[in-house]
């Protein structure tokens, strides 16, 4: 090696070392504080005084504080949306209407499948409140077609009866059908109701759901109105029924749609059942959706008012309808999109006979933003439950497919009034003798959100809803009734063989009150680039910093701190793995280290060639010492060896 390489080896290794390979912590602070471009910082290391330092230190920490706090807003308010509202004219698309008769089967087809069950519910009523009987209108003319019914025909098992509860014996009940009393065991639920009540206070009417060969889990179902007692237990039993009969068979039993409609008319122009498409619903029978996304052009309106929208006179056939099943006469109707399932069981709008519905409505359109603003979901592909609706996701489509499948992996069978699951039946006694009792459990445990269904389940981002404006007016008036009823039987005489009455009929009016779609639209209250020019601001305001001031704090505090800590921690393993491989022998002397070497002092200026030259001695060297003075450099020689004869001193006498 070099002299010169040499020269510069030694200054490197003596120079007191500084910044990111500082071998402490205060002494990398130290350096941070006299290098960096935060001004606070810088004082609290060049001030005077302790307390000016502690001023300024108080100061430091302040802004620090205030720094993180409104950065803290800041990142707060970039997850916040602002709402914009617009409203603007445009020709709109009409939305889907799906109407449906509130009585899913003619009762004349279906009486004789039902027969066991009315019995049963006849007896219900004659021992409870006295009636002799109980009878439905017959249709002149009507036939019944369980005459031609192949294979096995579903039968009514009264395996769960109605019972009679009194309050004075909490553990008994009198069963309707034998009139004895049984025991009843396990929790009982009471539903509440004020629609009617017993004749007897004390009394109450319900029914028992129990396990296989339990008697002792049981839920009992109690409830303080004996129509709902009554129409709740007959649901159950129809359900089980029905579930066992072909679909097929259940749409030759329901409303054709020459039967349902009677006249039509759409923004002008005529219409007819070319414009309705069949949707068979498990309790609301034959169902018909006009302007449905399978035609091939979606129809739109040009003009706002009831003159140019939907008008349809709907057949009721008030004869035809189950005493048990139902207790309302009329139609449903429900307005939804064109890919969207008609939950006409939940949203729909019920419309009477004898009247005239009108409904008008106001488009609104959402838009939610996404995630990290919401939890909403665009399309459903993100949601972990699988739909079994043939339509676009939605939050209802999701909490039905989950509950439905759970009644499938619990119970073995699906829910009658949902679509079936891939390889899946419905329920029914013969296959399934518990579905009831884990219907109940299951539906409980649905309530309480505890199947996780609520959890996982979310909204759209996107939808469409109309906002309904209902009005009613009585149809036909008294004057025109005479000549209208009997235009209109002459019209239907192909499909109904008798003389209609106004109680058949219903009028119904779907029309836009105006043509403005009001749009609500969600955007982010902050984007990146306000974001990062706020966090700009503060840092600027209140430490004069920057982002390379960040990148430095960054380095220092994070990377080369814990840089240092691990040269500690390595240092201090290689010190006690040495000390665990030294031989066991007399303790040497320790050694001078850093500052406790005086070879290796160091001053408190800035290092110079000279200070850095003081190097340690080499090992085994004898560090040579001052020689003593030569004295004899001292003696002064004469110059002159010859005194000038001026000069001489005179001697004394």
């Amino acid at each position: 090696m070099a002299t010169g390489e040499k020269i510069k080896a030694k200054i490197k290794k003596n120079l007191p070392v500084r910044g990111p390979q500082a071998p402490t912590i205060k002494d990398l602070m130290h350096w941070y504080c006299m290098n960096t471009n935060t001004h606070g910082c810088r004082r609290i290391v060049v001030s005077r005084g302790r307390l000016r330092r502690l001023l300024w230190i108080l100061f430091t920490l302040t802004a620090v504080a205030l720094i993180i706090w409104q950065c803290a807003l800041l990142v707060a308010s970039f997850y916040t949306v602002s709402v914009s509202i617009k409203v603007h004219f445009q020709k709109l698309d009409f939305p889907a209407v799906t109407i449906c008769n509130i009585n899913p089967y003619k009762y004349s087809v279906v009486r004789d499948l039902l027969a066991d069950l009315d019995q049963e519910t006849r007896g219900v009523l004659r021992t409870l409140y006295g009636f002799s009987e109980v009878k439905s209108r017959k249709r002149r003319g009507a036939e019944s077609e369980n005459s031609a019914w192949e294979g096995i025909r579903p039968k009514f098992i009264n395996v769960i009866p109605l019972l009679a509860f009194n309050e004075d014996e909490k553990d008994k009940a009198r069963d309707f059908f034998t009139g004895r009393k049984r025991k009843v065991s396990g929790s009982i639920i009471h539903k509440t109701s004020n629609v009617m009540h017993i004749h007897e206070s004390k009394k109450t009417v319900g029914f028992q759901l129990c396990p296989s060969n339990d008697t002792t889990n049981c839920a009992t179902y109690t409830f303080s109105s004996g129509v709902n007692a009554i129409q709740e237990w007959y649901k159950l039993h129809y359900m089980n029924i029905m579930a066992q009969v072909p679909l097929e068979k259940k749409i030759n039993m329901s409303y054709s749609v020459e039967e349902l409609l009677v006249t039509c008319f759409f923004d002008g122009m005529s219409c007819d059942a070319r414009n309705f498409t069949l949707f068979h619903h498990p309790m609301y029978g034959n169902c018909y959706t006009f302007n449905n996304r399978e035609n091939e052009t979606t129809l739109s309106t040009s003009m706002g008012g009831s003159e140019y929208g939907l008008q349809v006179i709907l057949y009721i056939d008030e004869e035809e309808y189950n005493p048990f099943l139902v207790s309302s006469t009329g139609a449903k109707v429900l307005i939804h999109q064109q890919n969207e399932y008609p939950f006409i069981e939940d949203v729909g709008t019920e419309i009477e006979t004898a009247m005239s519905t009108s409904i008008g409505m106001h488009l609104t359109e959402s838009f939610k933003l996404s995630e990290p603003y919401s939890q909403c979901t665009e399309d459903g592909h993100d949601v972990p439950v699988e739909s079994i609706y043939n339509a676009s996701y939605s939050l209802q489509i999701c909490l039905y497919s989950c509950f439905q499948t759970k009644m499938v992996e619990k119970c073995g069978c699906a829910q009658y009034s949902q679509p079936l699951p891939p390889n899946a039946n419905y329920c029914n006694y013969q296959q399934n003798p518990n579905w009831m009792y884990c219907y109940y459990e299951l539906y409980q445990a649905f309530v309480k959100e505890e199947l996780d269904c609520q959890m996982v389940c979310r909204e759209t981002c996107r939808f469409k809803e109309w906002t309904l404006t209902t009005s009613l007016a009585q149809w036909p008036s008294e004057v025109s009734e005479k000549w209208l009823l009997r235009v209109l039987t002459w019209d239907q005489s192909q499909q109904i063989n008798k003389q209609l009455n106004k109680t058949d009929l219903a009028k119904l009016l779907i029309f836009y009150k105006d043509l403005n779609q009001r749009s609500i639209m969600e955007s982010p209250a902050n984007s990146i680039e306000v974001l990062l020019s706020n966090f700009g601001g503060q840092l600027g305001l209140w430490m004069s910093c920057s982002v390379v001031c960040v990148i430095e704090i960054i380095e220092v505090f994070f990377i080369d701190s814990f840089s240092i800590i691990a040269r500690r921690q390595w240092q201090k393993a290689k010190e006690w793995w040495a000390r665990k491989q030294a031989p066991s022998g007399p303790e040497a002397p320790p050694s001078q280290q850093g500052q406790d070497n005086p070879a290796l002092h160091i001053d408190e200026d800035l290092p110079t060639f000279t200070s850095a030259m003081h190097l340690p001695p080499g090992p085994g060297a004898q560090v040579p010492g001052t020689p003593p003075p030569r004295y004899n450099t001292l003696h002064l020689e004469r110059a002159f060896f010859n005194q000038l004869p001026d000069t001489q001193v005179p001697s004394e006498p």
